[in-house]
């Protein structure tokens, strides 16, 4: 694996009682790529990125973040990082928002740097509104989530993860859960954060976006890489009649 990426898998495996989500997985993540991860369902796209912050502890394998191994059991010692310390490197974006319904937009925004990073209120609260403004909510500040669309929660939970800094962004499927009308809006925000060079992994069924924006795409099957390469090479020519016909799909 190279030294230069910001995360290195080797050998990943996940299982679930008898049941093995993730075989062998080896990957390396570079500084201002964004990877997509597509397959169907099941085929264990959602756990790997789970795994990259520790979400899902792997079964087997390492997973290692700028260099340093990551440890769930680690306590400050030695070269490793532990768990906290990666998901504060490494922000997620979930399939169905989970914000805080009885905090207000803002009050969502900067709960983690408040409460976790322990950085000054009013320092924190200028970002967040400014991060509000990049995806377009300013004006939402005050509001709580029940009062937003699925598209308008979607993208303050973006601007939450934001708000903590990560040098690396992973989105599970964000707009799945949205109306077909509103997965434009959340789209518009990831493409802009794909401009300013922000390293991400994006498991999508959105093709033509992952076409666009993804500078890699990973193949999955069956709890494996089956096929990586340029998003031209997988999505626009791909060669495998599996890949041929899980693409169909989408065209049809």
């Amino acid at each position: 694996m190279t030294n230069s990426a910001v995360i290195s898998v080797t050998g990943l495996g996940k299982s679930f009682g008898k049941l093995e989500v993730l075989r062998g997985i080896d990957l390396d993540l570079m500084p201002g790529e964004v990877l997509g991860v597509i397959g169907p369902s099941g085929s264990g796209k959602s756990t790997l990125i789970r795994c990259l912050n520790m979400m899902e502890v792997p079964s087997s394998g390492t997973i290692r973040f700028k260099g340093r191994e990551v440890s769930p059991r680690f306590r400050g010692r030695g070269e490793a990082i532990g768990t906290g310390e990666l998901r504060r490197k490494v922000g997620m974006v979930f399939q169905h928002f989970n914000l805080f319904p009885h905090l207000t937009v803002l009050a969502n925004v900067t709960a983690g740097p408040i409460k976790v990073l322990g950085e000054p209120r009013g320092e924190v609260e200028a970002r967040a509104m400014d991060l509000l403004g990049q995806v377009g909510l300013a004006d939402k500040a005050r509001a709580y989530p029940a009062h937003l669309s699925g598209g308008q929660k979607q993208r303050v939970a973006i601007a939450r993860a934001l708000a903590m800094r990560p040098e690396v962004l992973l989105l599970d499927e964000v707009t799945s859960a949205l109306d077909p009308e509103l997965v434009g809006e959340v789209l518009a925000v990831i493409r802009r954060l794909a401009d300013t060079g922000m390293t991400m992994v994006l498991v999508t069924h959105e093709m033509g976006f992952a076409a666009d924006v993804a500078s890699r795409v990973l193949f999955m099957e069956g709890g494996r890489i089956a096929e990586q390469g340029s998003a031209e090479d997988i999505l626009r020519k791909p060669e495998s009649e599996r890949l041929r016909a899980f693409l169909a799909r989408f065209h049809a």
